[in-house]
């Protein structure tokens, strides 16, 4: 029992009058206590003692709307709501000062410093009814996939797809190549892409190639820029033309991701293994770039082909190379059938075969079907000192109209007719 209880005295309930005047959980810290004396204090003869009775507080003054007004709309006091707890703790302790507030000012809530955005925290219910007009308004636009696996779901949203694609860029191809969809969902298109692509005009790369390079290459995006125009110029300093040099970077867009030491290595090895001069070498590579770009195995294995298996020797081997660049990366396999068919069946010697290697790049069932025509007609000569000479240029390059009609003699009629019998 207190002590006031053993002496006799009444005792002392020292009640704040904040917590008298509760009746209902509070939506923010309490306001101060009008001016009166402490509890536990004697009043004066003539004096108020509302501070100490349990009647309700005078309605306050009204205040001026503020900023940190409390919410008057449903939403703002539903959130509020949630923080009516924390208020409460707040205003069952006393005030730290009794004296009233100064005119014409305001208390702020807690919750107007805890959360500053609302809508970003606590966002309207899906179960919230809305008028028809913000129903009309509301505009539903699908999610991005995270992870796809084709570029067209991401094209509408991408400026630099939208442009790649306008500039004739195929992305259903540059989606298969190894990580080339991500890097050009990364690139933003007028600090990366723009610089490239006006360098690749500035080399020479006309409008309706871009697309075909870019489609072929889109890791020309990663290189640096200085690096690109080291390459170009060191290109120059060989004697390489600029429309040479256009000509090359399109039809071999890896071209320009090769180092200058990479390139110098391809143009000493195909100078060194062909005994070409430093002019023939250009126009080599000038014709056929790939073979700066491509692997070297594949040339390594066909010199080897044509020197060991076909015996030709290497001075024929340098002119069919000058004549017909393909050769030094054609299929063994078609090389050899070709050889062994036109050389042995056909009797046509090395010498022949030197001056006219375009019979490599035919087509080996053309090559038959013609010769054994001619052999039924009695035609087939291809010795040039021979009366009814047969060129083997024309023998395979040709169309089947002019091949009946000059070099066999015969009606295309007949020459269908007699393939029929094969």
């Amino acid at each position: 029992m207190p002590a006031s209880f053993s002496t006799g005295q009444p005792a002392r309930w020292h009640v704040h009058p904040t917590l008298l005047t509760h009746k209902a959980p509070c939506r923010g810290p309490p306001l101060p206590s009008p001016p009166g004396p402490a509890p536990g204090c004697s009043v004066p003869p003539g004096a108020s003692s509302t501070s100490h009775s349990l009647s309700p507080r005078p309605p306050s003054p009204a205040v001026p709307h503020s900023p940190h007004a409390p919410p008057t709309s449903r939403i703002q006091r539903r959130r509020a709501w949630l923080f009516s707890g924390s208020a409460c703790l707040q205003s069952s302790l006393p005030p730290a000062s009794m004296q009233p507030p100064p005119p014409h000012t305001t208390h702020p809530i807690i919750w107007s410093w805890c959360l500053p955005d609302w809508d970003s925290v606590l966002p309207l219910s899906a179960l919230e009814e809305i008028s028809e007009e913000e129903a009309v308004q509301i505009v539903a636009e699908p999610l991005l996939p995270f992870e796809s696996f084709t570029l067209r779901d991401y094209v509408d949203r991408s400026e630099t797809l939208t442009k790649l694609v306008h500039l004739g860029v195929d992305l259903s191809k540059v989606e298969k190549l190894r990580n080339a969809g991500q890097l050009l969902l990364r690139l933003d298109f007028e600090n990366d892409i723009k610089k490239i692509l006006l360098f690749l005009k500035d080399v020479g790369v006309e409008d309706n190639q871009l697309g075909p390079f870019l489609t072929k290459n889109p890791y020309i995006f990663t290189e640096d820029l200085e690096a690109l125009e080291t390459r170009v110029a060191y290109l120059k300093s060989k004697k390489f033309g600029k429309e040479a040099i256009a000509r090359m970077v399109s039809r071999a867009p890896f071209l320009l991701m090769f180092s200058v030491e990479r390139l110098d290595n391809r143009l000493g090895f195909f100078q060194k293994e062909l005994g070409l001069s430093v002019q023939k070498t250009r126009d080599l590579v000038s014709r056929l770039p790939r073979l700066l770009t491509g692997s070297l195995e594949p040339v390594k294995e066909n010199l080897a082909v044509c020197r060991i298996e076909l015996g030709f020797r290497p001075n024929e081997i340098q002119h069919i190379a000058l004549k017909i660049p393909k050769i030094l990366t054609a299929n063994k396999k078609k090389l050899t059938e070709t050889f062994d068919y036109v050389h042995n069946v056909m009797g046509i010697p090395h010498h022949i075969l030197t001056n006219f290697p375009q019979v490599f790049n035919s087509s080996l069932l053309k090559i038959k079907e013609r010769h054994m025509f001619l052999t039924f007609l009695g035609r087939a000569q291809y010795d040039p000192r021979q009366p009814s000479y047969i060129s083997v240029d024309k023998l395979v390059s040709v169309p089947s109209e002019v091949f009946c009609t000059e070099i066999a003699r015969a009606s295309v009629q007949d020459f269908m007719k007699f393939l029929k019998t094969l």
